[in-house]
């Protein structure tokens, strides 16, 4: 790199833009099944811990200036906090998930009707229930003017072109290849979605050779983090343009968001990260129609 192309690069963590959200308390959170590596029901569960630490980070968001949106929790599905994997919203179009465990099946006719129920309030154009199995925002990503698309585990690639349609975005499928980051959003972090300079942090081990290239294409400045980070879900992280809250374990993530401009904000998710979920996990983005990126 030259030294112009130093001085001219946009400078970091300078973005920041308030963000609406829908979350879930986890009033009944447990783990009774196994349908991730991180899930193992011989471990015990503390459930009020997991709604304090989740509590926490509502109030983070709304002290950020971010608004929250809540969807009522529901018995028997102890994964409904996983909230971004419920439906992906792009500018005011909603595409509800189909997931690829029964287990999880009951989520997508709540998220279905909370979306519809709130469409005039919120300004959604469009409410559309998929034909092929996709995970929602555990497995798509907006950053810049493309969607990034997580397949290999749960999403089925055919919802890549179901997505562009209902969204009217380019879609860029990335597969994964390793079952620990069985997610898109727990191998790849956006930090600045502004189409003007978009940034990411990621994983490359979590993809294949092939989508490693197409992450080097898009994003050559792309944040690389370690192994260890990436085994606590550091990447399972919520960034606003500036402020990034992420995973507190996750140490070396921190240091490495500072020194790129950002403001890391540690946070103690670890009883929900026995379902093998964190901040991103329980963090649907609602972007509403003619809203800017940031």
């Amino acid at each position: 790199m030259t030294a112009l192309e130093t001085r001219t690069r946009p400078i970091r963590g300078a973005s920041y833009r308030p963000q609406h959200y829908l979350m879930c308390a986890p009033e009944h959170f447990t783990v009774e099944y196994v349908i991730n590596p991180w899930m193992d029901p011989g471990v015990p569960v503390d459930t009020a811990r997991a709604v304090r630490q989740w509590q926490a980070v509502v109030d983070r968001y709304t002290e950020l200036g971010h608004t929250v949106e809540l969807i009522d929790p529901a018995p028997g599905l102890p994964d409904m906090v996983y909230t971004a994997n419920g439906a992906t919203v792009v500018d005011g179009r909603v595409m509800i998930a189909k997931f690829s465990h029964p287990e999880r099946a009951g989520e997508e006719q709540l998220h279905e009707a909370w979306h519809r129920a709130h469409a005039a309030e919120l300004g959604w154009t469009e409410v559309h229930r998929p034909e092929h199995v996709n995970e929602a925002e555990g497995d798509f990503l907006l950053v810049g003017d493309w969607v990034l698309a997580g397949y290999g585990f749960r999403t089925d690639p055919r919802s890549h072109a179901e997505l562009a349609e209902v969204v009217g975005r380019p879609v860029v499928p990335l597969r994964l290849v390793n079952a620990w980051h069985y997610h898109l959003d727990t191998a790849l972090a956006v930090l600045d979605d502004d189409p003007a300079h978009p940034d990411i942090a990621w994983y490359p081990a979590a993809f294949s050779a092939a989508s490693q290239q197409v992450v080097r294409r898009l994003f050559p400045d792309a944040l690389e983090v370690s192994e260890r980070d990436a085994r606590k879900l550091g990447l399972n992280m919520v960034s606003d343009g500036h402020h990034v809250l992420h995973p507190a374990d996750a140490t070396g993530v921190a240091d490495a968001l500072r020194d790129r401009g950002y403001e890391p904000i540690g946070m103690d998710l670890d009883e929900l990260l026995k379902g093998g979920g964190s901040l991103k996990c329980c963090t649907q983005r609602l972007l509403g129609p003619g809203a800017p990126t940031r």
